[in-house]
């Protein structure tokens, strides 16, 4: 029966071929709408890292006061005083403090220049926490960290341009005139949204090709290439600077569970309680550990512009389905004659539910196919309204390809409901007496 009616529903479409083209147009254009702004919205509120962002936590210490913070919400970042007595303390399972760093790699062949690279000032932990891919080697190791080695991690797209991507590990390389010995190659790995740097990145960036250990790019004062914030100038040098309030450095904690986090959040209360007492704060304790969701909740790391495009596209798709209920509707009660003849010759309501609603699932099929080209063209065009790091995440993949017929099947479908059900009220009485 199912061949039967579908043979019906393109019968009667080829039959009114400017009618059925309105219907496919308002279908395809409204999907095509609803999905090109999905695709970015998607993109930018994925979990970037879903095997262990329950586990990993964004911690927070206000060493500002309320009077320059917003609502309560201590600052994004930490102090070098904060960062480094939370580090002291391990009270974690793993825990890792970031810092982006502006450097330049100098190549062994002095006829080359010298390259600028992304870079972050990071600690062992920072590669196992975030379960970051190598393909050579391996990170450098705690105790590298306590003797402030000179070592570092270079990414693939590195190793290409250094080593013609040959096996690099063991080799120097020459960071800001200083040398650092590689232990390890990681695949390009930028997860997207950048939890670990939302402050410097708004959560959008290619991510690093170099990391070195944190202590050692202190030692070396490798400047801070991401957002320096101060209450108060800090004065000159570098060790006032550490010795500041200023804010700058991200500290990550792992705690694999509820009661671990729990007893996490009551150590930075009872820090902050401490630099209270101390004299340091002058305000009630105010801490925050938030996992890598409500992080990038709290830090608005989705755009609004996305948020307020995907309603108004979902308002423009409704809209194109009020207008193919009008046209189905006027299509279908101008073959109540039909459906009289029918009815009179044994077809229950049944059958004509089924007639109906899968010609107008013929015309959500049609639809989709032209919604899949409007998407792809959409989405081509995203860059127009978004900036690029974000415009480019949003892609026409197979589950959006997916997810664009099936909305435009299911739509057409749900459109078709009540003309359907107009329809099928039809008296074959009344149409065989009036014909």
């Amino acid at each position: 029966m199912f061949s039967y009616y579908l043979q019906l529903g393109m019968r009667s479409l080829r039959r009114n071929p400017v009618l059925t083209a309105l219907m496919v147009m308002a279908i395809g254009f409204g999907v095509a709408a609803s999905m090109t702004t999905y695709s970015v919205f998607r993109a930018t509120s994925r979990d970037p890292i879903p095997q262990k962002s329950a586990v990993l936590y964004n911690v927070q210490v206000d060493n500002w006061g309320p009077e320059n913070t917003e609502k309560g919400e201590p600052p994004p970042a930490l102090s070098y005083k904060d960062a480094t007595a939370l580090l002291r303390a391990h009270k974690a399972e793993r825990q890792t403090v970031t810092y982006p760093i502006g450097i330049s790699v100098i190549p062994d062949d002095p006829s080359r220049l010298p390259v600028r690279e992304g870079a972050y000032a990071t600690g062992a932990d920072f590669f196992p926490m975030f379960d970051v891919p190598f393909i050579q080697g391996q990170a450098w190791t705690l105790d590298d960290d306590e003797r402030h080695a000179s070592v570092a991690v270079i990414s693939k797209t590195l190793n290409d341009k250094l080593f013609d991507g040959g096996q690099s590990v063991g080799k120097q390389i020459n960071i800001d005139g200083h040398l650092f010995r590689i232990s390890g190659v990681i695949q390009d790995w930028a997860p997207q949204p950048l939890f670990f740097d939302v402050p410097n990145t708004s959560g959008f960036n290619d991510g690093a090709s170099v990391y070195v250990p944190f202590n050692r790019a202190v030692d070396l004062k490798l400047p801070n290439s991401g957002n320096n914030n101060c209450v108060a100038d800090p004065g000159e040098g570098w060790d006032n600077y550490l010795r500041s309030e200023c804010i700058w450095l991200s500290l990550w904690a792992e705690l694999p569970t509820r009661a671990a986090a729990e007893s996490y959040r009551q150590y930075i209360a009872g820090y902050g309680a401490e630099q209270q007492r101390a004299g340091r704060f002058r305000w009630a304790p105010n801490g925050r550990v938030r996992d890598v969701m409500d992080w990038l909740s709290v830090q608005n790391v989705v755009p609004p512009e996305s948020q307020v495009s995907l309603v108004v596209s979902l308002g423009f798709l409704v809209i194109c389905l009020v207008n193919t209920v009008g046209l189905l509707l006027a299509k279908f009660m101008r073959r109540a004659p039909e459906i009289g003849v029918r009815r009179a010759l044994g077809a229950s309501r049944l059958h004509i539910y089924a007639q109906f609603l899968i010609e107008a699932g013929t015309i959500g099929v049609a639809g989709g196919v032209l919604g899949l080209i409007l998407t792809g063209l959409g989405v081509l065009g995203v860059g127009l309204v978004f900036p690029e790091p974000i415009a480019r995440l949003a892609t026409l993949d197979p589950m959006l390809v997916l997810l664009t017929l099936v909305v435009s099947i299911a739509a057409s479908i749900i459109a078709a409901f009540y003309p359907t059900w107009r329809a099928a009220q039809v008296q074959p009485a009344w149409q065989l007496k009036s014909n």
